[in-house]
């Protein structure tokens, strides 16, 4: 005889919840990132309130100036850096303004290393204009008038294109279709040191636009530093230095050099404030000053700036190119299988890009001088990201693609620098105030009172559903162990995978998610006893009883799922860690409900302790059924 239509085969959805926990404990198992003994593959990540982590304090300035930034710009600021940080794969930081300057970052794991979190990734394109010598050298002249000093290797203008990176990673920026056949993409690499260029005069060129030492407006507060530091150089330091239309030249006037040697005694910050034409013409300001000066000093892409590159000291102007001007930004391999950070300009980024590649092959109105010219005699680019120069590569062509960033990254550092010009360039300036480990004291004492209690409750709810339900509440026992072994592995899985971490609040989310499963059962075992009272027999009431049942427990688990949506995304750190357990757990929930909880009970409604009123939990509905049954039976025992 064939099953009634409708039966189901409770065997099915079992095998097909055995098949998931097999698969999941699978990954939780093997799966990438599994790693030591069988105990070190079954720990999840744990957050900073339960294994500690490293607190980083980022203390803003918006420029030289020291003032504090405006509240819109230190939100922006917090939340590129949550971005950033997110991308690294880091999941429940916490990033929070602080006070009216400060940005604090808290990450689960000592010792993180945040270095490049807070730099600002403002991204500029600036021709190379003119090149001296950084290092200090010409400053201090050969004692005999005769003896001209020849700069040093650095006293030229850039690295060969193999040099050794800067700070960011050397890189030089390529197109991936370039119109000519020179170079890569286009753009060839800068000349050696070994390529002399002629030292420079104190008579300007006449090709270069000579930078002015004080031409530019400056904000008060500037020009009131700059006071200081005239004071401190003295009157004449100053004057001789104002009066410097190109690098000095010491050979000429050795005297200069003792008027100018107090700028070699200036801070960073102090030579920050100095004029454009003064960071470039004194001699005695060396790469190792300007390499050191406060974030956003060349911040300004409206004013020519000076910068370092490999010892080389370079006039760049103003900026024609910026980071805004970049769509998107990948870490990719090239077909050497090197790491590169492939950029892809906007609509008028392009046309900008364009544009300014032509005026580089073309040294349009001779705006590069002789001492920054290519070994081809193109004028270069230089890549500027924040303070530093990445590379200033020759342009051999007029470039209409996209372009590369390429040079000695590796797969880390090529993806910090894509996901910091990805995600823009932050609008405030910082410093690393602090940087401190956090113990897990506190949230360990908290952890274990907090599992204490849980497993105080959990015992008390397992005590009264075998006292109210008896066989039935094996069913909730049971339930509640499969429910909690699925969000176990998928913790783990989860957390080698997407990068979730389990904290205090996952844990509550967690344990509220319990309140929804026991209302299921509590829906589901008293619909049960409906039918059972509406004269059906327990065998027969179990399948009506879900049907009706399972739209009430579909409908609460659903507001919980939605509720926990909506948190995770209006929510922030340890709040939207929360509402992810919480969903997780809830999903869970359901497919125990639907893949364990209603067979079993098909099958125990097969059983004869499921008829019994004492075993099944049901005597107080099958008492009163039998009596209604023996009435109808015997109406005469019942009129006696």
């Amino acid at each position: 005889m064939a099953p009634p239509q409708g039966q189901m085969r409770p065997g099915r959805q079992l095998a097909v919840l055995g098949f998931i926990f097999v698969v999941l404990y699978l990954l939780v198992f093997f799966s990438g990132g599994a790693s030591g003994g069988w105990k070190d593959r079954l720990e999840p990540r744990l957050g900073l309130d339960l294994i500690g982590g490293t607190r980083v304090t980022l203390e803003a300035t918006n420029s030289v100036d020291g003032k504090p930034p405006t509240a819109a710009n230190l939100e922006e600021a917090r939340q590129i850096i949550e971005n950033r940080v997110n991308a690294y794969g880091v999941a429940e930081a916490e990033v929070v303004t602080e006070g009216n300057r400060n940005i604090v970052i808290s990450l689960p794991g000592e010792n993180r290393d945040l270095t490049d979190v807070g730099s600002a990734a403002e991204l500029r394109f600036r021709k190379v204009l003119k090149a001296t010598d950084g290092s200090g050298a010409a400053a201090a002249p050969a004692p005999t008038a005769s003896a001209t000093p020849a700069p040093s290797g650095s006293a030229t203008p850039a690295p060969s294109g193999s040099a050794t990176p800067q700070p960011s990673g050397s890189a030089a920026p390529k197109a991936t279709a370039s119109p000519s056949a020179g170079g890569q993409g286009g753009m060839a690499p800068t000349p050696s040191a070994s390529a002399a260029a002629p030292t420079p005069s104190a008579t300007p060129s006449a090709a270069a636009p000579s930078p002015s030492a004080s031409a530019e407006p400056v904000p008060q507060s500037i020009e009131q530093q700059r006071k200081a530091v005239e004071q401190k150089v003295g009157a004449a330091a100053w004057a001789a230095a104002s009066g410097l239309q190109a690098p000095a030249d010491l050979t000429a006037d050795p005297s200069l050099a003792d008027k100018l040697k107090p700028f070699g005694t200036l801070s960073p910050q102090e030579i920050a404030v100095l004029p454009v034409g003064m960071q470039f013409n004194v001699p005695t300001i060396t790469c190792a000053q300007l390499d050191k000066r406060p974030a956003a000093s060349i911040k300004d892409e409206n004013q020519q700036a000076v910068a370092c590159e490999s010892g080389a000291k370079y006039l760049l102007d103003k900026a024609k190119v910026l980071g805004t001007d970049v769509d998107d930004a990948n870490a990719v391999l090239d077909q050497t299988s090197s790491w590169v950070v492939s950029l892809n300009f906007t609509g008028k980024g392009q046309e900008k890009w364009t544009a300014l590649t032509r005026e580089a092959f073309n040294n349009e109105g001779q705006a590069c001088d002789q001492t920054a010219l290519g070994s081809d005699g193109k004028c270069r680019v230089a890549v500027v990201l924040d303070n530093q120069i990445v590379s200033s590569p020759e342009i051999q062509g007029v470039l209409t693609g996209d372009s590369q960033i390429t040079g000695s990254f590796d797969n880390k550092s090529a993806n910090e620098l894509a996901s910091q010009l990805r995600y823009g360039a932050l609008p405030v300036t910082f410093n690393q105030a602090e940087s401190q480990n956090v113990t897990a004291t506190l949230g360990e004492s908290q952890l274990r009172a907090g599992l204490l209690a849980a497993g105080i409750g959990m015992l008390l709810v397992i005590i009264y559903s075998f006292f109210y339900y008896r066989l039935l509440g094996s069913v909730i026992f049971l339930s509640l162990v499969l429910s909690a072994l699925l969000v176990f592995g998928a913790l783990v899985v989860l957390g080698r995978s997407i990068g979730f971490t389990l904290t205090l609040a996952g844990i509550a989310g967690m344990i509220v998610s319990l309140g929804v499963a026991a209302d299921s059962f509590v829906i589901y075992f008293e619909r049960l006893k409906d039918e059972i009272r509406e004269g059906r027999s327990p065998r027969s009431a179990v399948p009506r009883a879900w049907i009706r049942a399972r739209r009430t427990i579909i409908s609460a688990n659903a507001i919980t799922l939605m509720s926990a949506v909506v948190l995770y995304i209006v929510s922030v750190g340890q709040v939207k860690g929360f509402a992810f357990a919480l969903g997780l757990a809830t999903v869970l929930d359901l497919v125990v409900v639907f893949l364990f909880r209603h067979p079993i009970m098909t099958m125990f409604a097969r059983t004869r302790a499921f008829l019994s009123p004492r075993v099944s939990g049901l005597g107080r509905a099958l008492p009163a059924r039998s009596a209604e049954s023996g009435a109808t039976r015997n109406p005469r025992v019942k009129e006696a």
